[in-house]
């Protein structure tokens, strides 16, 4: 469940050739390639920028073992 099928791409690939033409598809293809490139070698250079950057700054993965205040009361039926 969740998995798309051969049947499926081929609708999907059907409907797509409809829509934009086979004219388009490879021009439609390389576009797509270039942004998943791009967000990949993003992706790969925030994570070394994150593994680098740690030097003395509070950042909220640090500021997780501080305690937090929650002040508790009861409420009186007068109050609802």
């Amino acid at each position: 469940m969740g998995g798309l099928g051969w049947q499926e791409l081929t609708i999907v690939l059907v409907i797509v050739i409809i829509i934009f033409g086979a004219g388009k598809l490879p021009e439609i293809g390389g576009a797509l390639g270039k942004g998943i490139k791009e967000f990949k070698t993003q992706s790969t250079d925030d994570a070394g920028q994150l593994d680098t950057s740690s030097g003395g700054t509070t950042t909220a993965a640090t500021r997780i073992d501080e305690p937090k205040v929650v002040e508790r009361r009861e409420m009186r039926a007068d109050e609802v």
